[in-house]
């Protein structure tokens, strides 16, 4: 009879004993308790772990999983708890690479076999991330950064006639050429922030700008949505040379978020078997 449930893991460790004692008092998206799996002693990954859980076959095997993943709530919900387990490891001190949300092996043994054929992988990601965390730079132009005031020439022209129709194009033309020009000194200056913040982090991966419900009731256009991966020592350093520099700027607004598990850095390609 098969087993009911599944293994699901959270994230790549290194064997050690803070590893082990991080993931003691923790529970995972299920209600289970959070465990290390650790290959076999004489393996080649024997210097890696992964943090585990059980989750019910009836959920989060390929079929529920991919139901699942079309109810908002329950992948809310998922995330939350997914992400709580990470975020506890990071803040334990433990280096953490953070694995992909609903990464699911058929039992233990599987887990197992996956640390030792993926163990070059794992451990290069893994050295990579130790003492970074990652950082989150929103960039808003707010909507107030063309000035509100009327061309007064222009309103001075004789309000009959042909003079009514020209002083409106006029008008028209100047604001549109005044809206255009702070837009463009808004991109400038939010170009000009991204290369500051790149040059006090390691790396960058610029993320889609958010628009509507995800862009939050705060006033602004979001053009500038990007995670920074900064040694966890510059970490204050960065936050506030960037909202110094946003500061500058008029018409430019900027969120500094984080520390996170470095969750955009995670996953790189990986190489393609040999044939």
């Amino acid at each position: 009879m098969s087993d009911p449930n599944l293994v699901y893991a959270y994230a790549v460790l290194r064997r050690t004993p803070e590893a082990a004692a991080a993931v003691a008092d923790l529970r995972g998206v299920a209600g289970d308790p959070i465990h290390l799996v650790e290959p076999h002693p004489s393996g080649p990954a024997r210097q890696l772990a992964f943090a585990v859980g059980h989750v019910p076959a009836a959920d989060y095997d390929e079929a529920p999983l991919k139901a699942h993943l079309d109810d908002l709530d329950w992948l809310e919900s998922t995330v939350r708890s997914h992400h709580a387990v990470v975020a506890a490891l990071v803040a334990s001190g433990a280096a953490v690479l953070p694995l992909r949300l609903a990464t699911v092996y058929r039992d233990e043994d599987r887990a197992r076999q996956a640390l030792d054929t993926r163990r070059e992988y794992f451990a290069s990601l893994l050295d990579r991330l130790t003492g970074h965390v990652e950082l989150g730079v929103k960039i808003y132009a707010t909507p107030d950064i063309t000035p509100p005031e009327a061309d007064t020439d222009a309103e001075r022209e004789p309000a009959t006639g042909l003079g009514v129709g020209r002083a409106y194009l006029a008008i028209r033309r100047r604001r549109q050429r005044r809206n255009e020009e702070a837009w463009r000194t808004v991109a400038q200056a939010a170009a000009h922030l991204t290369e500051t913040a790149g040059t006090l982090a390691v790396d960058r991966v610029a993320h889609t700008p958010q628009r509507g419900s995800l862009a939050g009731s705060a006033p602004g256009t979001n053009v500038g949505n990007d995670a920074y991966l900064v040694p966890t020592h510059r970490v204050d350093a960065f936050r506030s040379r960037v909202l110094a520099a946003a500061a500058e700027v008029p018409g430019l607004r900027v969120e500094v978020t984080g520390p996170w598990a470095p969750y955009s850095f995670a996953l790189q390609p990986e190489p393609e078997p040999a044939a």
